[in-house]
């Protein structure tokens, strides 16, 4: 029995364990041979036996409460839950819940990191504009490599998504597809190749979306950008 399997066993014959959820590459089938398992071990409240997180190189045994798991204010853990597998839910379906809600932002979370996110990218392609009209390559590079991860946050949030990690980014956009041009064909390639060049495909998604708003604030600023890209 391997570690992973022992950990199944010592936790169905356990009735202080409520729930088992399977993430990462394992549950996404995107494992290789150097992948873990990534098990949350879920209790209503730590024990002798579910206390603390444990991890080796064939397994990561992730001890959570209900409470902890249902605190989604960690935001960059919360993509660890999409695409996950409950293996074990003695809540009738609470488990289960508890991460559908991790993984899928409500609308009022996604509208917040979308209008954050889009000013955050506006800002940035704003001064890599600035830096190739001034003849500073070297800054506008970083400027356009910095924009990247707001430009994805922008993106995913204004479809109402998680931001995958880097990782699954063409798993996330494979799986749940979005419509041209954020496909897995082009949008990955093109959002480290030319960040700046999409923010016209942007600001047509966000005006779409409802927070022109948030790209009028910036004026003028505007017609620069557009001279650049």
């Amino acid at each position: 029995m391997d570690a992973f399997e022992d950990l199944l066993a010592r936790a169905e014959a356990d009735p202080a364990v409520v729930g088992l959820v399977l993430t990462g590459s394992q549950a996404r089938g995107t494992a290789t041979v150097h992948s873990d398992h990534d098990v949350h071990v879920v209790v209503r409240s730590r024990n002798e036996r579910w206390h603390t997180t444990r991890r080796t190189a064939e397994l990561d045994e992730i001890v959570s409460t209900l409470d902890e798991l249902a605190d989604t204010s960690d935001l960059w853990q919360r993509y660890a839950f999409r695409g996950a597998r409950v293996l074990l839910d003695r809540l009738g379906g609470g488990v289960a819940a508890l991460v559908e809600r991790q993984a899928v932002p409500t609308e009022a979370e996604a509208t917040a990191w979308a209008r954050d996110a889009l000013d955050g990218y506006l800002n940035l392609a704003y001064r890599a504009a600035k830096s190739r009209r001034d003849g500073n390559a070297l800054a506008a590079t970083l400027d356009e490599r910095e924009s990247v991860p707001w430009l994805l946050t922008t993106v995913f949030a204004l479809h109402s998504r998680l931001r995958p990690y880097n990782k699954y980014l063409r798993w996330e956009l494979e799986t749940y597809p979005l419509p041209e041009p954020w496909t897995a064909a082009v949008f990955p390639a093109r959002a480290l190749r030319d960040p700046i060049g999409m923010f016209p495909d942007v600001a047509r998604l966000a005006r779409g979306r409802g927070h022109g708003d948030v790209l009028d604030a910036w004026g003028n600023d505007l017609a620069l950008l557009n001279t650049y890209v």
